[in-house]
């Protein structure tokens, strides 16, 4: 590993390696013990595990769909894994997660209040249009139609266009971990006048994104300081982070919109799950919220198979012809038809390879402590959102050009404006709902306003057209 080894870090070997492949795959194989101990003793014997990790996630969802508390039992488990692995350097030598020491850091706070005109009503931005109300209800059921979001968004977004009052987020304090994160809500909750406790790095520029942003919204930013310039290390200050949160006013919302490339993800993902956990402990009154990856695996609605089924049975004359020999050539693996007919639920594998191992953890992470503090009966927020062009997306020329061609496979990828916006929107709604609809299965709560860009509905499977829309998108990207 070449990140910089500080605060909170993979566990170190007898020569002293910290081995992110031996991590994965042993939280993997954890979390899969509970109800799947076939997979499990594959998983930890798996000597391929940069190629072959898809498989495994993909096993951690189909496990658990036998019955809710196996879904339960798969995330407690992987997350008490992840927990008792990973470790907190300090002068003394490594230690675990649960005694983390403080670092000596002591935040008093930075706050800015908004001078602009406070926006009182949903506004969309839309392909250089600002929609609003009922051309916003048309607009997303235009995309319930054409299969690029799950119709339970159009439930949610109309309910918060009934209710406009609840985008200022009254009584609560939202803290946006990774505050200048292009998916983050900032802008958004600011602009309606909510309150909220901004946490990133304390860089010059970070700050001076998030304070340009505070200053031309209409609502209350706070940050931690314990320097010259606000901010705080998530890998070194999680205990100082959590006495500072704990003193926040109002219902406290913790908002994971962290991103960082490689290893580093999984650590700053891990600690932000740490401060989440000690404020659960501290709180009584806290929610937490996530953005979820679309290029994940997920449990999907009949609905959802039936449609992407009827696309694939009725798909073109020309498709049919191109997609026999492409399908033969690749010994199958290219143009597949995305579900079983009839599956209740289907299983949506639209995991990338480019984006790796550790992404996937990070990422898995996140959904099992929605799972396992919804169950416990915290307020949770978790919606699958849109395919979006992020640097960090556009910045993977192989990402780039299949985003660039995946129009031509019926998958909509968004511009971080309407994603900003939306996925803004449906967080309004699950913190004002009690985190939205309780269903009886984990999968159906995942499932639940998902604005998925047509992955699930696609009439190939995913990863089946990724190098043709890459292919057919290289042009587009490079312009």
């Amino acid at each position: 590993m070449a990140d910089d080894q500080h605060g909170l870090v993979f566990p170190s070997d007898e020569e002293g390696r910290r081995s992110t492949t031996a991590v994965g795959r042993a939280v993997v194989a954890d979390a899969l013990r509970p109800v799947d101990q076939v997979g499990a003793r594959t998983a930890e014997r798996e000597t391929a595990w940069r190629g072959e990790y898809l498989l495994y996630f993909r096993r951690l969802v189909e496990a658990g769909l036998g019955s809710p508390g196996d879904a339960l039992g798969i995330a407690r488990a992987g997350l008490a894994s992840l927990h008792e692995r990973m470790r907190v350097l300090g002068d003394d030598g490594e230690v675990s997660l649960a005694a983390w020491p403080e670092s000596g850091t002591s935040f008093d706070q930075v706050e800015l209040e908004g001078t602009g005109e406070r926006v009182d009503e949903l506004l969309l931005p839309y392909r250089g249009d600002r929609l609003r109300g009922d051309e916003i209800r048309r607009q997303v059921d235009r995309w319930v139609e054409a299969g690029v979001v799950e119709p339970s968004v159009a439930e949610a977004v109309g309910a918060v266009l009934d209710n406009p009052e609840w985008l200022r987020l009254e009584g609560h304090t939202v803290a946006v971990i990774g505050a200048a994160s292009e998916m983050g809500p900032l802008q958004a909750l600011t602009r309606w006048g909510a309150r909220i406790a901004a946490v990133d790095l304390p860089r010059d520029g970070l700050w001076d994104r998030v304070a340009d942003t505070a200053r031309a919204g209409a609502g209350t930013v706070v940050a931690p300081r314990a320097g010259a310039v606000p901010g705080a290390d998530l890998l070194a200050d999680v205990p100082a982070l959590a006495h500072w949160l704990s003193e926040q006013p109002g219902t406290l919302v913790v908002g994971n919109y962290v991103y960082a490339d490689g290893a580093t993800n999984v650590r700053v993902s891990t600690a932000v799950d740490e401060l989440s956990r000690r404020l659960l402990s501290s709180r009584d009154d806290v929610a937490l919220a996530f953005l979820a990856t679309p290029t994940d695996v997920f449990a999907v609605p009949g609905d959802a198979v039936a449609q992407a089924t009827e696309r694939y049975e009725t798909r073109s004359r020309a498709a049919k012809t191109l997609g026999r020999p492409l399908r033969a050539a690749s010994g199958g693996r290219l143009l597949r038809r995305p579900y079983a007919p009839g599956a209740t639920p289907g299983v949506n594998d639209s995991l990338v390879p480019q984006q790796g191992p550790n992404y996937a953890l990070a990422k898995r992470l996140q959904r099992w402590r929605a799972t396992v503090a919804r169950h416990e009966g915290a307020t949770v927020s978790m919606n699958v959102a849109p395919p979006t062009r992020t640097r960090s997306v556009v910045k993977n020329r192989a990402l780039a050009a299949a985003y660039a061609g995946a129009h031509r496979f019926g998958v909509e990828v968004f511009d971080p404006s309407t994603s900003n916006v939306l996925m803004a929107a449906l967080l309004v709604h699950d913190l004002h709902t009690g985190g939205g609809p309780r269903h009886e299965h984990p999968w159906q709560d995942e499932a639940y306003a998902a604005a998925h860009g047509g992955l699930w509905r696609t009439a190939y499977a995913p990863r089946s057209a990724l190098g043709l829309a890459a292919l057919l998108g290289m042009g587009a990207a490079r312009a």
